[in-house]
């Protein structure tokens, strides 16, 4: 055992004092350091740097008790601050780190993962109060899946984005009361579910079981985690160790701790605030347990209430959506979850893939396309077995063979559409995953989207795949010459052999409902009224809605509506010349609260029950009379580059559209508390929507409160790759959005889309008046 000789003592020149063992001239071993301002440290030391166990306390009264290394608090250990906070856990360079407990001043607590000072990853935060959140955390918020329950005894279990409800949920109401819908930066936004007091409940006992126990117990894992540590020398000592966890970790705390976020994302909903309508008895409709109330909102406010009995439905389909609504929220609860092993190597396999061909061919200098560079012959084909070769990596999926067409055109295309190839190979090929996501259609194929929700993914049969590959060179052209196209952005064309022969043909496309507002409602619009709708029970808040189920019409802006209209036609003209037939335009709403209806949202204040909201009247929507809760309209303003969020996306390529209320300028969508967008073909485009809904058609059970709503449209032309066959007898029969008897057989591409143009001319999109 190495001699550290005894005990000495030595003062420096700047006044501080040191007490202990030595070696040569630095401190090695146990001792006792004294700097001139009072601040003390008792503990092991190598070479002059504190490192092992110690104890320093400072001359504010913070302390810390733990582990050193290379003068940082690294490893374990246990920080007492002034103030009353303690802090007991994982450390690495001054910051907490791993897994910890802290006590806040104001009986506040948190117990799970730190990352640099931060709360990241899994814990439970409890309020003094009494609140509870355990939990996913990301820089310090809650963030992903968890459950919140508040001291009044409301337990919410669902999504959470940057500390407000974000996605889909469950919240049950401390009086037995229960709804089940989607959130939108923390208020209800979409459809959703009210079960009432009473009333027959889909099973929940798997989603709040954790708060069932008394002593609401959190376990974490194990705290002892074996780390390295860091030889790093501090260039002036320790005296800068309580500045560094200042900066990295007080400020934040103290936001936190006079920030309750467990109160300010309270739903303060009440579940008794029932909808009545004009022919339903309060007390009759509480007294009923067989009731449950079909509800959809638009940012906080309650737009659409339905009474739906049970007995409505077979007891069996009850069964059936209740177990889906559940297992909708529970299947989100981490990104990418295997639900079939084919499933699990086509995506694993596309990620293996793409990343190897983005990769190999995005340093090839850039060029023109030629002719050669289109066509089945134009390729890069791969071998990937299981366990690597020395151009592919060793995997966990089937051994397969990898083909990608036209990869020259395709690396241009995405340089076109102004995406990066490195952020394009992180959305696809990120740890993260990719998404499964229910078919919109009745193609059979099967459909993936990115973990940042910007492409979608979608199998090809043989037939489409001929269809792309013949049309590929001027849609080259086409969406080169239009840079406001609304046609399908195609990145992409790929083909995964497994072995045994079974191949399968993928298409990357962009996702033009990539947008950080809430799309509540989805159509895929013809002009046809052959089928062209959804049966009730199968509309939810993802279902994609068809021609009979718009019950709007959309008012646009003179300039806005001519561009719309131009760009369509245009399109339109193309997929003709590739007698293409069958497509369609698939459109986004988003629906903007009124202004002067702030007051019904469900914060800060109670919801006022609803009967204190304006009703229609028996005959149908609101009269005139009624004119207090019209929307006052979007705002257009004067386009301004640098106060506009114009980062280019999958979906977005262009310059800003003119608009004829601001004076023919360039212009932005303007979002109060939202955001500030730029206006662009196809996206962030406003309109009013006026309620198409016939007197005679509403359903007394059925509440929608009004008849103009501000909406923001995004949309594109999609399912083009359905070319025109005579041997087939395509033919699709159209008729009015009145039902107007008269039919028209469409086989002719120029005919379809005339008929096309005219349906969205006529039914669709109008001038504002």
């Amino acid at each position: 055992m190495e001699d550290k000789g005894s005990f000495e003592e030595k003062s420096l020149s700047n006044g501080d004092v040191y007490i202990g063992q030595f070696k040569g001239i630095h401190p090695h071993g146990n001792g006792k350091y004294t700097w001139s301002d009072g601040t003390i440290y008792e503990g092991d030391w190598i070479d002059g740097k504190m490192t092992g166990k110690g104890l320093i306390t400072w001359t504010s009264g913070s302390k810390y008790e733990g582990e050193f290394s290379g003068g940082y608090l690294h490893g374990q250990g246990t920080f007492t601050e002034s103030n009353g906070c303690v802090y007991t856990g994982g450390w690495r360079m001054d910051a907490h780190h791993g897994v910890g407990r802290k006590v806040y001043w104001n009986a506040n607590n948190y117990d799970g993962l730190w990352k640099e000072g931060i709360r990241e990853g899994c814990g439970k935060f409890t309020w003094n109060s009494g609140s509870i959140y355990i939990g996913n955390w990301k820089k310090g918020k809650i963030d992903g899946r968890g459950i919140m329950k508040w001291y009044n005894g409301d337990i919410f279990d669902g999504f959470w984005l940057n500390g407000l409800r974000e996605g889909s949920g469950v919240y049950r109401f401390s009086d037995g009361g229960l709804y089940i819908g989607t959130w939108s930066m923390g208020l209800k936004d979409g459809k959703g579910t009210f079960y009432p007091v009473g009333s027959r409940q889909p099973s929940l006992k798997k989603w709040c079981s954790v708060f069932n126990s008394d002593d609401n117990s959190f376990k974490v894992p194990n705290p002892r985690i074996n780390r390295s540590l860091s030889d790093k020398p501090r260039a002036k000592g320790i005296s800068k160790i309580s500045r560094h966890l200042s900066l990295r970790t007080s400020l934040l705390d103290a936001n936190w701790e006079h920030h309750n976020s467990s109160e300010d994302c309270i739903c303060r909903d009440s579940s008794s605030a029932l909808s009545q309508t004009s022919n339903d008895d309060p007390s009759e409709v509480s007294g009923k347990s067989n009731m449950a109330f079909e509800r959809e909102y638009m940012q906080g406010v309650l737009l659409v209430e339905r009474i739906r009995k049970f007995s409505e439905i077979p007891h069996n389909k009850i069964k059936r959506q209740n177990k889906f609504s559940v297992k909708q929220v529970k299947k989100k609860s981490f990104v990418g979850k295997i639900q079939n092993r084919r499933s699990y190597y086509l995506k694993l396999n596309l990620q293996l893939g793409i990343r190897y061909t983005v990769g190999k061919i995005t340093p090839v200098p850039a060029r023109e396309v030629r002719s050669s560079d289109f066509g089945e012959r134009a390729r890069i084909r791969m071998y990937f077995p299981k366990k690597g070769s020395q151009l592919t990596p060793p995997h966990s999926s089937l051994d397969f063979y990898w083909k990608d067409y036209c990869p020259m055109v395709f690396r241009n295309l995405r340089e076109m559409f102004k995406l990066d190839a490195a952020e394009y190979m992180m959305s696809i090929c990120g740890d993260s995953g990719l998404k499964d996501i229910t078919s919109p259609g009745k193609s059979g194929s099967i459909f993936f989207i990115s973990h940042d929700d910007k492409f979608v993914i979608k199998t090809l049969k043989k037939s489409e795949l001929k269809v792309l590959l013949n049309m590929l060179p001027k849609y080259y052209h086409h969406v080169g010459s239009y840079e406001n196209t609304l046609i399908t952005k195609f990145f992409g064309i790929h083909r995964i052999t497994l072995i045994g022969g079974k191949k399968v043909r993928f298409v990357v496309m962009g996702n033009m409902f990539c947008t950080e507002l809430h799309i509540h409602r989805r159509y895929d619009l013809k002009g046809s009224s052959q089928g062209r709708y959804i049966s009730k029970d199968k509309i939810n808040s993802d279902a994609t809605l068809k021609d009979l189920d718009l019950k709007y019409e959309f008012h646009m802006d003179k300039i806005l509506r001519e561009s719309l209209f131009k760009q369509i036609s245009l399109d339109c003209k193309f997929l003709e010349s590739q007698h293409i037939i069958d497509y369609s335009l698939l459109l986004g709403l988003h629906f903007r609260a009124p202004e002067n209806l702030k007051a019904f949202v469900e914060t800060p204040g109670p919801l006022p029950r609803q009967s204190s909201l304006p009703v229609p009247s028996a005959n149908g929507p609101l009269k005139q009379a009624d004119q207090s809760i019209i929307p006052k309209g979007l705002l257009l303003v004067a386009h301004e580059p640098s106060f506009v969020k114009s980062t280019p996306g999958p979906h977005i390529r262009g310059n800003p559209l003119r608009a004829y209320s601001i004076g023919n300028r360039e212009a932005d969508l303007l979002l109060p508390g939202i955001a500030r967008l730029q206006v662009q073909l196809g996206v962030n485009m406003p309109a009013q929507a006026t309620s198409l809904i016939q007197d005679d058609k509403v359903e007394e059970s059925e509440v929608e409160l009004f008849e103009v709503y501000d909406v923001v449209l995004y949309m594109g032309i999609i399912d083009i790759l359905q070319e025109y066959n005579i041997k087939k007898k395509i033919e699709h029969t159209y008729k009015s959005i009145k039902f107007d008897p008269l039919t028209i057989s469409v086989t002719d591409p120029k005919v379809y889309a005339e008929r096309f143009i005219n349906f969205l001319d006529k039914k669709v999109f109008r001038e504002i008046p």
